[in-house]
């Protein structure tokens, strides 16, 4: 289901980062799949415009996705009586039902133009950049030939996705192990939240009892009056750019240096020596941050993809192929 409206979430280098597998190419459905751009596109539109939270419900997916195990496709499997599979992981548990829809419409469009043949990884990614851009954000490459998991485990999650109340340490930490640099993660981090939103459970320690001196008094209020019942209703959500919500730009920056970062973890990327440098530079330069968030975007694309006997073309996106015999 889309994500109720609330309040105005969550979210390499200066060179091309080079495909990791020969077999990933930008025209790898010229021949096969000839409508690919033309189908992601049309129904990529029609959904943002429909519902205009979409965008950070896909970017968010694409990032749960590629973080486990690569950018596989394995977040869009649904559990069965006999496997458990990532979206049951709580941290998975708040994954907005529009990023899942979207992918499903557009396969349902491939499917029947060309059976068979486009991956739910194929789509995932280029549907985020495709997003990205529509939403304001940069244009990157999406080379294309990923093959889709066979698999999808909630216990491969644990530790890899970053939470909103992780120290720094934690987070350079776990992007590290990704393959990213300090500079990287800070783009990556504000790229996926210029959009994006959170619910309420996430930051209310911040905001209720003892309220946290780094937020600005005024964000704290007016997110205390919205949040006011986030127990009973669990759908509660902020925006994590409270000032340009549906805008992909360098505001989210901005906002904290103002203390108007909504989550702890992000309000932390200032006051920490080794990130505030970059909150400063993508703040006072949006450009140069869009350039840094592409190269970031270029790379967490090829990240473990599967090919080959690795994975399969899945024939629905939220099953393996040999779960629907």
């Amino acid at each position: 289901m889309a994500l109720p409206w609330i309040l105005l979430h969550l979210f390499l280098s200066f060179t091309s980062i080079p495909f990791t597998q020969s077999t990933l190419t930008l025209d790898y459905y010229a021949k096969t799949c000839p409508k690919f751009d033309e189908i992601v596109r049309d129904v990529v539109l029609q959904k943002q415009q429909q519902f205009p939270v979409t965008a950070a419900a896909t970017l968010r997916l694409f990032f749960h996705d590629c973080v486990v195990d690569g950018c596989d496709a394995s977040v869009l499997i649904k559990p069965t009586a006999f496997t458990k599979a990532e979206l049951e992981h709580d941290i998975n548990h708040s994954l907005a039902g529009d990023g899942f829809d979207l992918i499903s419409r557009i396969k349902t469009g491939l499917e029947l133009a060309c059976p068979g043949t486009v991956s739910c990884a194929d789509i995932l990614a280029t549907t985020t950049r495709n997003l990205v851009v529509m939403t304001g954000g940069p244009h990157y490459k999406v080379p294309l030939g990923r093959k889709d998991s066979l698999v999808s485990q909630a216990s491969s999650v644990e530790g890899k996705l970053p939470r909103a109340n992780e120290t720094i340490d934690q987070m350079i930490k776990k992007f590290q192990g990704l393959g990213f640099n300090i500079q990287e993660m800070v783009a990556l981090v504000g790229g996926g939240h210029t959009i994006g939103f959170v619910h309420c459970k996430e930051f209310a320690n911040r905001i209720f009892g003892t309220p946290d001196p780094t937020m600005n008094p005024k964000l704290a209020e007016r997110l205390r009056g919205m949040c006011a019942n986030y127990t009973t209703n669990t759908d509660m959500a902020a925006f994590l750019d409270v000032i340009t919500p549906g805008t992909f730009d360098n505001m989210f920056f901005k906002n904290l240096m103002k203390g108007l970062g909504v989550v702890g973890s992000d309000q932390l990327l200032l006051s920490d020596p080794r990130t505030r440098p970059f909150v400063e530079k993508y703040a006072n330069d949006s450009q140069v941050f869009s350039i840094d968030f592409a190269h970031a975007m270029e790379k967490l694309n090829i990240y473990q993809v599967k090919i080959g006997n690795e994975g399969e073309v899945r024939r629905r996106c939220d099953a393996v192929n040999t779960a629907q015999m």
